[in-house]
């Protein structure tokens, strides 16, 4: 097995064809192994072999680059895992309404392993979990259906690091953590994941790497929510945080910059930390800090209506009947991932307000509302910005004008200080000082 991935002999298979494991096998292809992609949706794969990409980071001309090869297979068939010298699962993890980890997709990728792999065959979860799910949901399966680890089977953990649309740092490059549930698998890991990430951290255990992905992420769900607080109380103290926060980065050590804003979205920083929290209460060890963070980044669109109506009440309007427009649904910029996005939150809570809501994102330019209902994108005309009471700047892509919203809008909310300094007149922004008197004198009513 060493030889078959150092020579790039082995056959990779990947399972989840999402924003983790498209990229992935891209970049397995292109480093030369064969590799199939294998996801249960019929519908994405006969997209992608069409030359479809629906992951920003992988462009239609990429994935048919890669189709070319004729050494990408795509395949909604589970008996396909039979060839597989290697299987990586990049399935998805989301948390059950109770708050807690929701397996079945991993349980559901394991069902089509242990029923189809062949002996020696080498398995790594990419998935976010709680520490111990490789032994339990990986290795347990394995070893139920008569195999015998360090034999007839190897298993790593290898958490994804996938920061959609980042330019910088991408499959590639971004350094890759290792842990083995032996010291074998570990091994095979490191080489295999070698031959095609530039970076190999290993690890002395899978329960060591799955920890360290919760760590990275939870570290920043308690900052996030730091900084949205001291938003909020640096608005209550009558003081600009976002100068605040740029005189504080001055000092070049012991500080770590960051930003507030409308909320936080993506898979990793809203559900990473409640991973760990579940776990930590199996342990009957109960993280304050993990939760209060929780609580303070999950109020945060709620806080950013009350900014709305706020704007709206200095106008002598009501947020009830008022027409409002979202800029920007995604999570982050210059992105299409609408997975957690606070925007979608701002978006049912002012339309349970009374609002009429509307919104323009070019980069994810329909969602699905919490009615089931498709809705959709306006066009990017700043002329039509005008002929709303209050424009809300949620996510300001790079494809939007910010001067020509700016100029355009009667009344504005810049949840993400996107316009800094300019529009004072007219502009509510979070985390700011707000000279109401101006804003009242210098509305267009």
């Amino acid at each position: 097995m060493k030889t078959k991935f150092m020579n790039k002999e082995a056959k990779i298979a990947i399972v989840g064809l999402g924003y983790v494991g498209l990229p992935l096998a891209v970049a397995f292809v292109e480093k030369g192994f064969h590799t199939i992609g294998y996801d249960t949706s019929a519908k994405k794969i006969e997209n992608l072999l069409c030359g479809i990409s629906d992951i920003a980071d992988i462009s239609d001309q990429t994935l048919q680059g890669c189709l070319d090869t004729n050494a990408f297979e795509l395949s909604s068939q589970s008996e396909d895992l039979h060839e597989a010298d290697a299987i990586i699962i990049c399935v998805p993890t989301p948390l059950t309404e109770a708050m807690e980890p929701d397996m079945s997709f991993i349980k559901h990728a394991m069902e089509d392993i242990v029923a189809n792999a062949k002996k020696e065959v080498f398995i790594s979860l990419e998935s976010t979990t709680y520490p111990g799910t490789t032994r339990e949901l990986i290795c347990g399966p394995m070893l139920e259906k008569g195999y015998t680890l360090g034999q007839d089977f190897f298993a790593c953990y290898s958490p994804e690091r996938v920061d959609p649309g980042n330019k910088k740092f991408h499959t590639l490059n971004t350094p890759k953590v290792v842990g083995g549930v032996d010291a074998m698998s570990k091994e095979l890991g490191e080489i295999l994941y070698g031959q095609v990430i530039d970076t190999i951290v290993p690890v002395n255990s899978t329960e060591v790497a799955e920890m360290s992905k919760l760590l990275e992420n939870t570290f920043r769900s308690i900052n996030i929510a730091f900084i949205n607080e001291m938003a909020l109380l640096a608005e209550k103290m009558e003081i600009d945080i976002w100068e605040t926060i740029e005189a504080a980065s001055s000092k070049p050590f012991g500080f770590m910059k960051f930003t507030p804003g409308p909320g936080i979205g993506g898979h990793c920083i809203p559900l990473d930390p409640m991973y760990l929290s579940w776990k930590a209460k199996s342990k009957n060890f109960y993280s304050r800090f993990i939760e209060l963070a929780h609580e303070t980044n999950h109020l945060m669109p709620e806080k950013m209506v009350d900014h709305a109506a706020e704007a709206l009440n200095l106008h002598q309007k009501p947020i009830n009947g008022s027409k409002i427009l979202l800029v920007g649904m995604a999570y982050k910029e210059d992105s299409n991932d609408l997975r957690e996005s606070p925007g979608l939150h701002i978006y049912e809570q002012l339309c349970a307000r009374g609002a009429d809501v509307s919104f323009c994102d070019p980069e994810a330019p329909k969602f699905r509302d919490g009615k089931g209902n498709i809705q959709e994108s306006i066009a990017v005309d700043y002329e039509a910005f005008a002929t709303y009471d209050l424009v809300v700047i949620v996510t300001p892509h790079k494809a939007f004008d910010l001067e020509q919203i700016g100029t355009k809008s009667q009344l504005l909310l810049d949840t993400k200080n996107a316009l800094k300094n300019s529009f004072t007149e007219k502009k509510w922004s979070y985390g700011k000082v707000h000279n109401t008197a101006v804003m009242v004198k210098g509305s267009s009513k």
